[in-house]
């Protein structure tokens, strides 16, 4: 009796290879083409800083704010405040900045390269720094993941291109009880929210998706599969539990050797 309980119990509570397995239509060396990928692009109200480098210091001073002058430079034994942050610029509600010099620059719909591109060819062109060198990083943009994945939160984007599987991974993969085939994306968009339904065992499903490319402020959120489900309720966690199945199994035995006795 125990044994069968206990096996009982094993499949009730794993999920299936069926249901757990990531990309399981593609097979060995499969190429992956005609996708193209996607940057994560400013938009208002994101933070970024921009940064000018040049042989001359002073001059690129000119064009960098001023907590990013005092770090431009700066050797690792002096008395800069490490603690200190790094001045951004706020993308305004039309989706420009204010640089100085060069004035108002339009920068929303454009990912890091192009406005650093941007930046310097202005530099060139107008004869302000003929051997500028511009970066820029993004400050405040991220996505959330929560749901059934290992370490739920909010994640900064640090490249250019962020996947749905680079999110999830961040937040340490789905858990067991994580619907594989079923994850949400909510994105904000044209003064709404968008909802795409995406499925990681399908790689059609998942490379199709609007969503495979996230961008900042995604939520990410995996539902719990049915076990888990059941285990939430106020009687399922009782029921779905092994010292419940434990204790039955040694009811049963306890009856059935009282009643065959």
């Amino acid at each position: 009796m125990l044994p069968a309980v206990a096996m009982m119990l094993l499949l009730g509570a794993c999920s299936t290879p069926r249901k757990v397995t990531y990309l399981q239509d593609v097979g060995t060396s499969v190429r992956r083409e005609g996708i193209a990928e996607v940057p994560v692009t400013v938009q208002a109200e994101d933070k970024i800083s921009i940064i000018v480098n040049s042989k001359n210091p002073e001059l690129a001073d000119m064009f960098n704010l001023p907590v990013m002058t005092h770090r431009i430079g700066q050797p690792m034994n002096s008395s800069y405040n490490n603690n200190q942050q790094v001045s951004s610029y706020t993308v305004d509600s039309n989706g420009n900045i204010d640089f100085p010099v060069l004035g108002e620059i339009h920068v929303a719909g454009l990912g890091r390269e192009k406005i650093a591109a941007y930046i310097k060819n202005e530099l060139v062109r107008k004869n302000l720094v003929k051997d500028a060198v511009v970066i820029v990083e993004f400050m405040n943009m991220g996505v959330s993941v929560t749901g059934e994945v290992n370490r739920p939160g909010r994640f900064n984007i640090d490249r250019d291109h962020l996947t749905l599987l680079d999110a999830l991974s961040m937040a340490g993969d789905l858990t067991i009880y994580g619907k594989r085939e079923n994850v949400l994306v909510i994105r904000r968009e044209n003064g709404g929210e968008t909802f795409y339904r995406v499925d990681l065992c399908d790689s059609r499903s998942l490379y199709s998706s609007p969503a495979y490319y996230l961008k900042q402020n995604d939520m990410v959120y995996v539902e719990p599969n049915s076990v888990r489900a059941r285990q939430s309720t106020l009687n399922g966690n009782n029921v779905r539990t092994a010292s419940f199945w434990m204790s039955l199994a040694s009811l049963l035995t306890t009856l059935g050797v009282l009643i065959f006795k």
